[in-house]
């Protein structure tokens, strides 16, 4: 199966995504939402966080590990990839490559957790890819707790991120990478406080095109896992709250279950 994990909620869209370009393959879906955030914790708590989630999704069975946080992409990929042998996916760079394809101008906005901002993880794979590219970014720390807790349209939500892209919209840039796999949930909103002029860059669709592109070119990874269509929803601390999000975000109403890392 395919196994994926966030910090939280967010990651689902990345599995409703992968469940749509792929929908016969079989996959389990993590959310460590005892420990959620990760944005606001330390890169080596990240990593250690991620390691174990990764060794849970392994040992049932993952054959292929998605890190669908941005977060967590950006302390702990390089670990991720060396201690489990199997093929690991992050959606930082199916975003960058989107962001740069779709800019006229390769004037780049980057928005994501602080953790992710601070690292610095996409300004580096944009200038490696394009040297030529400006790059502005701006930390949303609170855009993520406002998701997990469901407020998807409160007129708060609305002013909160109207002041977080005030700035980039001074900078003028045409693509906005949304940093964080919560963020597409909000995207009506950012969309409409940036302008139809810049482009929405959602991680969670380029990330499902690369897997299925790479099951096609590997088919000896791809017959290693099942395609029953089975999906299970696994969470480390289990809420009301993830359980209506995760019906909205899906579009269907799921099982949770309890995980113990």
């Amino acid at each position: 199966m395919i196994g994926i994990f966030d910090s939280g909620i967010g990651g689902l869209t990345v599995a409703k995504a992968i469940m749509n370009s792929l929908p016969s393959y079989d996959i389990v879906y993590m959310g460590d939402t005892a420990r959620t955030p990760y944005g606001t914790k330390s890169a080596a708590t990240i990593a250690e966080y991620s390691l174990q989630v990764s060794d849970f999704l392994f040992n049932i069975g993952a054959k292929i590990i998605v890190i669908a946080c941005n977060t967590a992409s950006s302390a702990a990929y390089t670990q991720v990839c060396e201690n489990f042998g199997v093929p690991v996916f992050e959606p930082i760079e199916p975003a960058v490559d989107l962001a740069l394809k779709n800019s006229r101008k390769k004037q780049i906005g980057v928005i994501g957790t602080r953790a992710t901002v601070k690292s610095g993880v996409y300004e580096k794979m944009i200038m490696k890819k394009n040297g030529r590219s400006r790059i502005h970014s701006a930390a949303c720390p609170l855009l993520v707790p406002i998701v997990e807790e469901g407020w998807l349209n409160r007129p708060e939500t609305t002013m909160i991120i109207k002041k977080y892209l005030h700035p980039l919209k001074t900078r003028q840039i045409d693509s906005l990478i949304l940093g964080c796999t919560h963020f597409p949930i909000l995207k009506k909103i950012i969309q409409r406080k940036m302008g139809k002029r810049v482009y929405l860059v959602d991680s969670s669709l380029a990330i499902a095109e690369k897997i299925k592109s790479f099951l096609e070119d590997h088919p000896d990874v791809d017959e290693q896992i099942s395609k029953t269509g089975s999906t299970r929803f696994m969470v480390s601390d289990l809420t009301d709250r993830f359980e209506q999000s995760a019906r909205t975000i899906l579009k269907r109403r799921i099982l949770l279950e309890h995980a113990d890392l």
